[in-house]
C-alpha cells in the first residue's frame, strides 16, 4: 500500500513539473492598457491609452484617455487604480511644473482627473511612485531638484516633506552648467530614492520615508560617472544586486554592483549603446532591464535604434547582442510589458508606437506592429 501512494505521488509530481510553465503563463493577465505620455505642442491633447491584447500581440488604436498639458511621464500606483503624471510645461505663469493625478476606469481604460499639485521644481520629468503607494517622488530637470509628494486615500497628492535642492555643475558648458535632475526611481526594499542628475554626472542616493513622503541625503550621497557623462534614467536588475544608468551626453551605459543595506553603488564597467565603429550624432533615453534578468535595453535617439545586451548573471557585467531600428524617428522612451513578451517603444518624431516581439533566448527584437499616437514619449501598462 505504501509502495502505491509512493508512485501516485511521483506521477503528480511530474505532471505537475509539466503543466508549470503553462500554469504560470496563465497567471499573466492577456491584455493590459497601455497608457502614453506626451506632449501636448502638436496635435496631442494629453494622456491617450491603447489596449494591448498580449496572447496575440496586437495593439488597438491609440484614444484619449484624459486632457492634460504635457503629460510628459507617467507612472501606475502599485496596488490601486491610480495613475500619475508630470506636467512638464503646464502653461500657467508659474515657472513650477504640476503632478496631476487620474483614477482609471479599469472597464474602459479612461482616465478622470483628481487633482494637481506642484513639483516644487521647473521641468518635471520623471516620477515614481513608491512600493507601498504611499509617495510619489519627483525628479524636476529644469530646477535641478528631487520632490516627494504624499498620496492620499482618495489617490490624490498632497504636499509631502521631502525637497533636496541639488547643486553643482559638470564639464559640458551647454548641458552641465547647473543640476538637471532627469530620473528618480525607487529602490527594490523601498528604503532609497535613487537620482540620475544629467548636469552633475552624478547618481544621487537618498533616503525615503514613505509614510511622510520625506527624503534625506544617504551616506554615501552619491557616485560619480566620467565627466560629460550625462546620467539620464536608471534601472535595479530584478534581482537587485546590479543596477544600471544610462547616459544621455555619452551614448554608454554604466553598470554597478548596488550594496542595499549602505544604499551605495560600485562601478563595473561602462559600455557604449552604439555598434562598434560608429559614429553618429546621437543622445539616449531610456533604461530597462528584462524581467528575467538577461537583457538590458537601451534606447538610442539619433542613431534611432534599441541596443540590446546581455548580462552576466554572476557579475552584472554587459556584453552589446545587437542595435534593433525602431521604425521611427527619437525613441525617448519604452517599456517591456511585464510578462516579458513584448516591448513598446515611442517614436517621440514620428508621431508612433511600435511593438516588438523580444526573443526569450537571446533578447533581440522582432517588428510586430506600429499604430499612430501623437507625439509619445512614454510608455505605461496596466492589466486589464
Amino acid at each position: 500500500m505504501f509502495g502505491m501512494s509512493h508512485r501516485i505521488s511521483r506521477r503528480r509530481f511530474f505532471a505537475w513539473g509539466a503543466l508549470a510553465p503553462s500554469l504560470m503563463r496563465a497567471k499573466e493577465p492577456a491584455s493590459y492598457w497601455v497608457y502614453l505620455g506626451t506632449y501636448t505642442r502638436k496635435a496631442s491633447k494629453g494622456i491617450y491609452v491603447a489596449r494591448l491584447e498580449a496572447t496575440a500581440g496586437r495593439l488597438t488604436a491609440a484614444e484619449l484617455a484624459a486632457e492634460s498639458s504635457n503629460p510628459s511621464f507617467l507612472a501606475i500606483h502599485p496596488q490601486r487604480p491610480f495613475l500619475y503624471a508630470v506636467n512638464e510645461a503646464p502653461g500657467s505663469n508659474s515657472k513650477e511644473g504640476l503632478v496631476t493625478a487620474f483614477s482609471i476606469d479599469k472597464a474602459t481604460g479612461k482616465l478622470t482627473k483628481l487633482n494637481s499639485v506642484s513639483s516644487k521644481g521647473e521641468g518635471p520629468c520623471h516620477l515614481s511612485v513608491d512600493r507601498t503607494g504611499r509617495a510619489v517622488v519627483v525628479a524636476n530637470y529644469g530646477s535641478g531638484s528631487t520632490s516627494a509628494l504624499r498620496i492620499q486615500a482618495d489617490g490624490s497628492l498632497a504636499e509631502g516633506a521631502g525637497f533636496i535642492q541639488h547643486q553643482g555643475s559638470s564639464v559640458n558648458p551647454q548641458r552641465q552648467r547647473g543640476p538637471h535632475a532627469h530620473s528618480a526611481n525607487i529602490s527594490p526594499d523601498n528604503r532609497f530614492v535613487v537620482v540620475a542628475d544629467l548636469g552633475l554626472d552624478r547618481v544621487l542616493v537618498y533616503r525615503l520615508d514613505p509614510a511622510n513622503a520625506g527624503l534625506t541625503p544617504n551616506d554615501p550621497p552619491y557616485i560619480s560617472v566620467k565627466p560629460g557623462s550625462g546620467p539620464r534614467h536608471f534601472t535595479f536588475h530584478p534581482k537587485g544586486k546590479f543596477a544600471y544608468v544610462i547616459n544621455e551626453l555619452a551614448s554608454t551605459v554604466t553598470a554597478f554592483r548596488w550594496n542595499s543595506s549602505r544604499g551605495s553603488f560600485t562601478e563595473l564597467e561602462t559600455v557604449s549603446t552604439l555598434p562598434p565603429g560608429v559614429q553618429i550624432e546621437n543622445t539616449t533615453a531610456e533604461v530597462v532591464a528584462h524581467p528575467n534578468g538577461k537583457f538590458l535595453y537601451g534606447s538610442n535617439r539619433g542613431h534611432n535604434s534599441i541596443a540590446v545586451f546581455s548580462i552576466d548573471p554572476g557579475k552584472g557585467t554587459l556584453k552589446l547582442v545587437g542595435n534593433v531600428p525602431t521604425q521611427g524617428e527619437i525613441p525617448r522612451n519604452f517599456a517591456i510589458e511585464p510578462g516579458g513578451r513584448w516591448l513598446l517603444v515611442a517614436n517621440q518624431n514620428s508621431d508612433s508606437v511600435v511593438l516588438f516581439r523580444i526573443n526569450p533566448d537571446n533578447g533581440m527584437l522582432t517588428h510586430q506592429q506600429t499604430i499612430e499616437a501623437p507625439t509619445p514619449v512614454c510608455v505605461r501598462f496596466v492589466a486589464v
